[in-house]
């Protein structure tokens, strides 16, 4: 069976500071064997990508390494809000971080988001790491601003239906959830230890079966919010959030299918169709993914991120991907990626 190409919006590939855990040849790697052609990388880095320079220099670091297609976000910074028209010239889109987030790129100011609101180009989308009360600071900037509104890895029930509020009164928002928001609760938290950890961090059962609820009427995408670190940094007096997922996303939303819990069709809208309208990405012609219908146990031993490790580890899932053909070039089959570093395109929108 072939589906398209599927787009991640919501990945963490590390570069720069980061590359210990992940760089763009391995989470572009990474990608591919999970089915996945297009990925967009965050910017809180080290630095972030909230200045030009950090920005292109990322640029060209994934120029010479991705093996999918990359493009990348540009980050609000208090202290650099002065560079987003120039940031808008080569970003995908502007993240703003009003919740938790590792180093300088958490905003809560007003004037910084009026001056993101008032000067980021209209037609690139920004999208928010916003949890309970500040989903609705988000709304109503889309409302106040006319204008679109992204919300990243939604977790929680009140979330996930004042965001279908919101939607019933014509409001321009959107949202993603990941299949760990999805497929684990604050039960397997426990079970799995730091391995466990992210940040929303896993809600209840109910809050899960509020997402399951949501996935065909308010729920835009599935994006995975791969978030690597490595064991050594997990198991640390000091653990930071945030678990791998590129590998593991189409497997488990493959499962989901076979138990009737959404259809292909709708699928397809989630991993590919709805990721390209929202964020306005570009085609990839002669582009698909080929998938065994079969159960298939999760095996973090043959792991191509250079993290080496999944939270759903031994977890029997019901499709695979076998190949995966991008531009018409055999880019993964049967376990090997078979793309060489540097030949994924980054992505470049103008901000005209």
């Amino acid at each position: 069976m072939n589906l398209p190409g599927l787009i991640d919006v919501h990945t963490h590939l590390r570069v720069p500071g980061g590359e210990h855990k992940e760089d763009f040849a391995t989470g572009t790697a990474a990608a591919l064997a999970g089915g996945i052609t297009m990925v967009l990388g965050m910017p809180n880095t080290s630095p972030p990508l909230s200045t030009p320079e950090a920005l292109e220099a990322a640029r060209a670091q994934a120029q010479a390494d991705a093996r999918c297609d990359v493009g990348l976000f540009a980050g609000a910074s208090p202290e650099q809000i002065a560079y987003l028209p120039e940031l808008a010239r080569h970003a995908i889109a502007l993240k703003i971080y009003l919740n938790d987030t590792f180093g300088p790129l958490r905003v809560e100011d007003v004037p910084t988001l009026r001056a993101c609101f008032q000067t980021w180009p209209r037609h690139k989308m920004i999208a928010m790491h916003a949890e309970k009360q500040s989903v609705a600071v988000g709304i109503g900037l889309a409302a106040a601003y006319d204008r679109p509104v992204h919300f990243c890895h939604i977790s929680r029930r009140e979330e996930i239906e004042l965001i279908a509020d919101a939607k019933m009164r014509g409001l321009p928002v959107t949202c993603e959830v990941t299949p760990h928001h999805l497929f684990l609760t604050e039960a397997d938290a426990v079970r799995l230890g730091p391995l466990g950890d992210m940040r929303p961090v896993l809600g209840t059962a109910d809050d899960v079966a509020a997402l399951w609820e949501r996935l065909n009427d308010t729920i835009d995408c599935i994006a995975t919010d791969h978030a690597p670190h490595t064991l050594a940094e997990k198991h640390s007096a000091n653990a930071p959030p945030g678990v791998p997922g590129l590998e593991t996303s189409l497997a488990l939303m493959l499962t989901a299918v076979t138990q009737n819990r959404l259809t292909l069709a709708r699928l397809i809208e989630l991993m590919h169709t709805n990721p390209r309208r929202i964020y306005n990405l570009p085609e990839q012609p002669d582009t698909q993914v080929e998938v065994e219908m079969m159960p298939t146990a999760i095996n973090q031993e043959i792991m191509h991120s250079k993290c080496g490790w999944t939270p759903f580890a031994g977890m029997t899932v019901n499709g695979r991907v076998r190949r995966v053909a991008l531009r018409g070039a055999v880019v993964y089959e049967d376990g090997e990626v078979l793309a060489a570093p540097g030949s994924g395109r980054v992505i470049s929108m103008s901000d005209e």
